[in-house]
């Protein structure tokens, strides 16, 4: 017999489909009035974070997928859009980070400490996402689109990034170097047109990689009002938005869009509730994370835009007709999924982030460590890729 998430003798009727994406952008509408009566800013971030849940669902911009398409079947068109994003971020991004602030409050990029952490933990992350069957931001949203499976991803997710949390000081203790920002170092003038042309070279490399293999379309069907409400979405469309809502986040948080925190956030809290002592960990014994684990989730932005990401997503299902959430998970595909959440949730703590709060946001920060993340997650996407078959998931 399989094993099931929720199984049921007979699944419950679902709501329709429009009722799904009522209550999605219902929730959206209340959560953002309830959390703006106390601050206008995790209002609005709650908001964003519908639109990138709308926007990741819309499109399936997923990364897992399109770096799997890229090795297996050399079809491109997934990662290609993504360094379209980069490009479009990064310029977005500029004229923001060289002042160092926006509406009276100062404003940082994703700039972390390049070392044997971030390679290790990327490549964890890589290996993880493969098995997971979603990264970061795509755990998320298919969750919002009815996902069961993802929900053990996700749980497991969050007990990896507590898992990492507590072992940062060993990790921290390995060879590392300081934070290099290319803009920092070389400044905006230099910093700009070299990413700039790092990532046009990547996107030529992409397509002599594809050669004559057939390609998703990058602007598919084109854009009307009915694709625009159930999609779905062109990649480029979605890039595009991705990274103007990612410089958006920059303008009202004053750092740019995360995701994984709060997964770990969450994990610590969990813990709490059940008897583990704060007090007994370095990491959580002062600063920020000891703030952040004493105050409300609905105080933390990272968790508030990760709820509305997945709010998002529901709507955007309801809209495009596909919320039908699968209750029978077959056991080797559940295995995966506890094992790619708690690989994905240990390496995003120690390569301070994920595809998104590294990666995208730490590339659009022109952070070192944002390419050692895609370099080393690449190389651990590759194992992954060939691990899959061992539990009866396919490439």
């Amino acid at each position: 017999m399989n094993v099931s998430v929720g199984a049921l003798a007979e699944p419950p009727r679902l709501p329709t489909q429009r009722t799904v994406a009522a209550l999605g952008l219902l929730a959206l509408a209340a959560g953002a009035l309830v959390l703006g009566a106390d601050s206008w800013k995790h209002g609005v971030l709650l908001l964003i974070g519908g639109l990138l849940g709308m926007s990741l669902y819309h499109a399936a911009f997923g990364f897992t997928s399109a770096y799997r398409n890229a090795i297996v079947r050399r079809e491109v068109s997934g990662v290609a859009a993504q360094v379209v994003m980069l490009a479009a971020a990064t310029v977005l991004f500029a004229p923001i980070l060289a002042q160092g602030q926006a509406f009276g409050h100062g404003v940082v990029g994703a700039v972390a400490p390049v070392g044997v952490q971030v390679a290790v933990g990327s490549l964890l992350f890589g290996l993880g996402m493969q098995l997971g069957g979603g990264c970061g931001s795509g755990t998320l949203y298919t969750i919002g689109g009815g996902s069961t499976r993802m929900v053990v991803t996700l749980l497991a997710f969050c007990a990896g990034g507590f898992w990492g949390s507590l072992g940062m000081a060993w990790w921290a203790g390995l060879p590392r170097w300081r934070s290099v920002s290319l803009a920092r170092e070389l400044g905006w003038e230099v910093a700009l047109p070299l990413q700039l042309g790092t990532l046009l070279a990547i996107w030529l490399g992409l397509r002599l990689w594809a050669g004559r293999a057939e390609q998703r379309p990058l602007w598919g069907e084109g854009l009307n009002w009915q694709r625009l409400l159930g999609g779905p979405w062109p990649l480029l469309f979605s890039g595009g938005l991705l990274a103007l809502l990612n410089w958006v986040t920059l303008l009202v948080a004053g750092h740019p869009w995360t995701i994984t925190w709060a997964f770990t956030l969450w994990g610590a809290k969990a813990a709490a509730a059940v008897g583990w002592d704060p007090a007994t960990s370095a990491f959580w014994s002062g600063g920020f994370p000891q703030a952040a684990l004493e105050g409300s989730v609905l105080r933390d932005v990272t968790s508030v835009m990760d709820i509305g990401i997945v709010l998002g997503a529901l709507a955007a299902a309801g809209l495009a007709g596909r919320f039908a959430p699968i209750y029978k998970v077959p056991p080797r595909s559940l295995l995966a999924a506890l094992i790619g959440g708690l690989l994905m949730g240990y390496g995003a703590r120690l390569a301070f982030g994920c595809n998104i709060g590294a990666f995208f946001s730490g590339v659009a920060s022109t952070s070192l460590h944002g390419w050692l993340w895609i370099v080393c997650a690449l190389a651990g996407t590759w194992i992954g890729v060939r691990l899959r078959p061992l539990f009866g998931l396919e490439n």
